[in-house]
């Protein structure tokens, strides 16, 4: 039998490069800041074009793969992936591809969601895959939460973030650092996330 974590906010993501992973971190030091609140970081197996290709169980560095036991126990789920031609990648889409018995069991209802993504330049297509990623979450019957224009950084940022999600423009190296509003709004929406989860639970 699952049990639900009241007080865990789970934080999935898929990274290729690197960035995205990092904005996981700081998403999660925003949902930390929040007392009684944890941030469970997760991220997904890669998918192979080979149809015979097997993968560990237990990745070699980084994070545990998710599982659908985090969906179900989790208070509040953010989920987070490179953008790919303005799509999410597609290990985190077979992922959530496989939730269909969390679905059937209602265990995301009426929980927080929300999401991110970093992309290499200014038009890479965050929106999109910010959009893209909030469908399936809809599905579940999960409550969005975005970022409202009284974090003052959203006005003034000229890099990533949106009030769709947190973003990241990581440079077609993937070697340009976090801007101080991309981290500030990172951290503003774990903690927004957290904290609606606590909320919800009163």
């Amino acid at each position: 039998m699952t049990t639900h974590n009241p007080n865990e906010i789970l934080v999935l993501f898929d990274s290729k490069h690197g960035s995205t992973a990092e904005l996981a971190n700081l998403i999660s030091q925003g949902v930390e800041s929040v007392p009684q609140m944890q941030a469970k970081i997760r991220t997904v197996a890669p998918v192979s074009t080979v149809t015979e290709a097997t993968q560990d169980e237990i990745p070699e560095q980084g994070p545990l793969y998710a599982t659908l036991d985090d969906l179900k126990q989790c208070a509040g789920l953010i989920i987070g992936s490179p953008a790919y031609f303005g799509n999410i990648s597609a290990a985190l889409k077979y992922f959530i591809d496989s939730s269909t018995p969390v679905w059937l069991s209602g265990d995301l209802i009426n929980k927080p969601a929300a999401v991110f993504t970093s992309s290499s330049t200014w038009h890479g297509g965050q929106e999109s895959v910010l959009l893209s990623m909030m469908q399936p979450l809809l599905h579940h019957g999960m409550l969005l939460v975005g970022i409202p224009y009284s974090e003052a950084a959203l006005n003034t940022t000229t890099t990533g973030g949106s009030p769709y999600g947190a973003s990241h423009i990581s440079g077609s190296d993937h070697n340009l650092p976090f801007s101080d509003e991309e981290k500030t709004l990172a951290k503003a929406l774990g903690k927004r996330v957290a904290e609606i989860a606590l909320q919800l639970q009163q």
